[in-house]
């Protein structure tokens, strides 16, 4: 949702792939350089990339086009909530990675998740994952390949 927010304040093209990959790229800095994780849902490989089945699961009406709202969920006491990020470390992280990818659309995103040697690329063509549905990508390899990323920036 911060990302949804961010895109039509400022106007940027957000498809459901390209949140999908801002999500998992932001996942996979935050690994890295927090030595945490940003979301607690598991990575999988998909044909066409890295994916988070909640972020897909909740914007895929969308299609290709942009996504318009931030998505609601119910809460066991039937009040519908906007679940947003309140943490000023985590918001500045967000803006930070946005502020870098933001200017790709979800195809150029794809494109970085699907190079040799990513995350996605050793669990689907190398691991074999393609045969399987959903493989999963664990932490630990998405946190190796940021941390990778962030020593050859350096």
């Amino acid at each position: 949702n911060y990302y949804v927010k961010k895109a039509n304040n400022e106007g940027i093209e957000l498809t459901p792939m390209k949140l999908i990959k801002m999500v998992y790229i932001a996942h996979g800095w935050h690994l890295a350089l927090k030595g945490s994780e940003l979301i607690s849902e598991g990575v999988q490989a998909w044909k066409y990339g890295p994916v988070l089945q909640s972020v897909y699961d909740s914007f895929k009406e969308y299609k290709n086009e942009q996504v318009s709202k931030p998505v609601y969920i119910f809460t066991p006491q039937f009040q519908i909530v906007t679940p947003c990020v309140t943490n000023e470390d985590t918001i500045k992280f967000l803006d930070e990675v946005w502020n870098v990818y933001k200017k790709y659309n979800g195809l150029q995103l794809s494109a970085l998740t699907h190079q040799k040697d990513t995350p996605w690329d050793i669990v689907w063509n190398q691991q074999g994952g393609c045969k399987h549905q959903s493989a999963p990508i664990g932490n630990q390899i998405i946190k190796d390949h940021y941390l990778l990323k962030s020593k050859k920036a350096a």
